[in-house]
């Protein structure tokens, strides 16, 4: 007489559960790596770069009023600031500057007759809106100074007005400029010969 046959059980065995625990424990790891990733990746992006909002018609015809850059926080840990790159720096605690970066630590700088001479040397301007229309006695440029302008030369408060920036005082340069969209590009610095940068 054959044996009824046993149906399955409707019972889950002791180690089946086993296998959708894993699954929900591995998504929540890879949920966690992925967040923990995101926040690595946000915190390297802002120590490495900065948002700076161009306010005023200084730095035109390159720059303008409302637009925003990104700022590169490392080039300056590598070398230097050079005459030619535009520059965000900090004169204070509660606002931030853009401009140009004209003469280094050494140099001495004057303005007559519309141009800029370094070192009793004129140096071109290319990147300018008009000739400046002040003169400035030749100063010395300290250690660790920097001279800037804006580019709007006689629309600009610069360091003819006030005088030189702490290199300790630059965020960093100017690298592109993202919003509006219509503006993105790179921000034009000017890369002086040698010859022009001693």
């Amino acid at each position: 007489m054959e044996q009824p046959q046993s149906l399955p059980s409707a019972e889950p065995e002791a180690g089946q559960s086993q296998p959708d625990a894993a699954q929900g424990s591995s998504l929540f790891r890879e949920i966690v790596e992925t967040l923990l990733l995101t926040v690595v990746i946000f915190v390297l992006v802002n120590t490495l770069t900065g948002r700076f909002r161009i306010d005023g018609s200084s730095m035109e015809p390159n720059l303008h009023d409302g637009e925003y850059v990104i700022v590169n926080r490392i080039d300056y840990r590598l070398h230097p600031p050079q005459r030619g790159d535009i520059v965000v720096f900090r004169r204070d605690a509660s606002r931030e500057f853009i401009k140009r970066v004209i003469a280094a630590p050494g140099e001495t700088v004057e303005v007559k007759s519309g141009r800029v001479l370094i070192n009793g040397r004129p140096i071109e301007e290319p990147y300018i809106a008009a000739p400046n229309a002040y003169t400035m006695e030749p100063r010395k440029i300290g250690p660790d100074e920097y001279f800037v302008l804006g580019d709007n030369r006689n629309n600009s408060s610069d360091s003819h007005n006030w005088g030189t920036i702490h290199s300790s005082a630059i965020d960093g340069k100017a690298w592109v400029t993202y919003w509006p969209p219509k503006s993105w590009g790179v921000v034009p610095h000017y890369a002086y010969a040698q010859a022009d940068s001693q």
